[in-house]
């Protein structure tokens, strides 16, 4: 008997076989290995949707920060990211078009940026230092709030401080009131001993701050590293690698009690059932190695257990058998997962594995090289990232503060053809790995116009005009000297006729040859000792 088929079950049918037929990308489609992500709509959905939950978000700056706190090798890999972005700080180039003008702009923003009780609200840190601090807060919290405050200083606010109170009318999205175009409008803060675990109800316990004043320049800088346009707050970094972390502090525990245990000695005795001997546990000669407890069982028998330490003896039950162990602790395993875990936690900090541990005796020079020059790439990028979130709006800020306040200073800048705003940052560079080489390189790269020098010293963290600035004001430095002290020796003993320039190239030299190693010979009746091994 031929089956029926319904009309509702072929549209069904087809509608499934025109469905695989229309996923061109195996992405699309959704099976059992391939299932669909927990917290994803098909339909797309805004990046703010991943965090709706205010509690969420608290609990993971509160987790990121418990790892930064606790774990190992974590905290340190950070600190290693930003003493390599940072640095002694990023430094300032002004270029307003008047040479006094510069001077005093960057004798002014020294002096601001290395006291603590000019640049820090709380008094403590120098501004460099607040760099660092924002830039671990970016990491590890996912962002922070930096306030251009009306005294001139900074006040740093973290981010568990920004909230959304339940009940307000207004689109503020985790903190930020935006605009229809998302534009941030305000950042709403809480008092600083509100406790995170408190439900924030009222408008009242936050305090709404624009992101810009009077005038349209912000006083609100919001340090964070986004994924996606639409995304209103940072997320930390070591979200994607959470579980690792807390597998690698398990493992590190386990083996560290696991040595711990192999470490001990233990005399393994049994005795005999009691009814056929008169030897029984705790008798004559028993001595006790450690802590006991009297444990008690259902059939009437009570056992004697000492607690675990060196130079224990471990009575077993009449009847039972007691093998002793010599484990290999650790084993081979350990180390290749820890390694594992490691490179895992590396490559989300964007740090080699063997910068993080500070070891380079698992790689050899062309490994170490590699992985620095592909480290070095996303440490630019963090910088480039810096300056343009901190340290250019808070130099502007500080300009247009020596404008309003110093009159001198803009009688100065009001001359024409003169920027006082204008300026270059330059950010530090890191040391030639191996320098001879590397120098050496670079000198054919210029020499045989393989490349231009600008690009050359710019792939080195270099400015051109800085550096030309730098070598012509040196070498006319020594000009005038040479030219001085030259007149001060001919005028103290005239028949010494010194010319200037013998001074400039004045320099003891070494008469050194250089022999051809393969014609060289050893000397008569000496040893034929290979040169190359010497």
């Amino acid at each position: 008997m031929s089956r029926r088929y319904d009309r509702t079950e072929i549209r069904s049918t087809v509608s499934r076989t025109f469905d695989l037929l229309r996923a061109d990308y195996d992405m699309a489609r959704s099976d059992r290995y391939l299932p669909m992500p927990s917290g994803v709509s098909s339909m797309g959905s805004h990046a703010d949707f991943h965090v709706r939950s205010e509690t969420d978000l608290l609990r993971m700056i509160e987790r990121a920060r418990a790892v930064d706190r606790n774990n190992m090798i974590v905290g340190q890999g950070i600190t290693r990211l930003i003493r390599n972005v940072i640095q002694d700080g990023i430094r300032l180039d002004p270029d307003t078009g008047d040479p006094d003008l510069d001077r005093v702009n960057i004798d002014k923003w020294r002096e601001w940026c290395d006291l603590p009780d000019a640049c820090d609200s709380a008094g403590e840190s120098t501004f460099h230092e607040l760099a660092g601090l924002a830039m671990r807060a970016a990491i590890v919290d996912g962002d922070i709030v930096s306030l251009l405050q009306d005294d001139g200083t900074i006040c740093s606010i973290e981010a568990h401080r920004v909230r959304t109170p339940r009940n307000t009318a207004k689109n503020v999205v985790q903190g930020f009131l935006l605009n229809e175009r998302r534009k941030r409008i305000e950042v709403w803060v809480t008092k600083e001993d509100l406790s995170p675990s408190i439900p924030l109800f009222k408008v009242s316990d936050t305090r709404p701050i624009p992101i810009r004043d009077r005038s349209g320049e912000r006083q609100v800088l919001h340090l964070y590293l986004p994924k996606r346009v639409s995304q209103t707050r940072g997320i930390s970094a070591l979200g994607p690698i959470v579980y690792p972390i807390h597998y690698h502090d398990d493992l590190q525990f386990a083996h560290l009690v696991q040595a711990q245990i192999a470490a001990c000695y233990a005399i393994l005795r049994e005795f005999p059932d009691p009814q056929e001997t008169s030897i029984t546990p705790g008798s004559s000669g028993d001595a006790q190695r450690g802590a006991r407890t009297e444990d008690s069982y259902n059939d009437g028998v009570s056992r004697l257990v000492e607690g675990l330490a060196p130079g224990m003896e471990i009575t077993g039950r009449p009847g039972e058998k007691l093998h002793g162990f010599s484990p290999n602790v650790p084993n081979q395993e350990f180390f290749q997962h820890a390694s594992l875990i490691l490179t895992i936690i590396a490559v989300n900090l964007d740090i080699p594995v063997h910068v993080l541990l500070l070891d380079a005796s698992k790689t050899n020079f062309s490994g170490w090289r590699g992985a620095v020059d592909q480290a070095r790439i996303g440490m630019r990028e963090l910088q480039r990232w810096v300056i343009r979130k901190l340290y250019r709006p808070t130099y502007l800020w500080k300009v247009r503060g020596w404008l309003a306040t110093d009159t001198a200073y803009r009688a100065r800048a009001e001359i024409s053809n003169i920027n006082p705003f204008g300026h270059r940052w330059m950010p530090p560079s890191w040391p030639y790995i191996e320098p001879m080489k590397d120098a050496k390189a670079d000198s054919e790269i210029i020499s045989n116009r393989l490349d231009a020098r600008r690009n050359v010293l710019g792939r080195r963290g270099l400015d051109i005009e800085e550096v030309d600035r730098a070598i012509v004001a040196d070498s006319g430095a020594l000009v005038v000297r040479a030219i001085q002290k030259a007149d001060e020796i001919n005028a103290a003993y005239p028949e010494a006729k010194l010319d200037w320039r013998e001074l400039v190239h004045f320099a003891p030299t070494l008469a050194t040859v250089e022999v051809d190693k393969d014609e060289e010979q050893a000397p008569a009746g000496g040893n034929t000792k290979d040169k190359a091994d010497e």
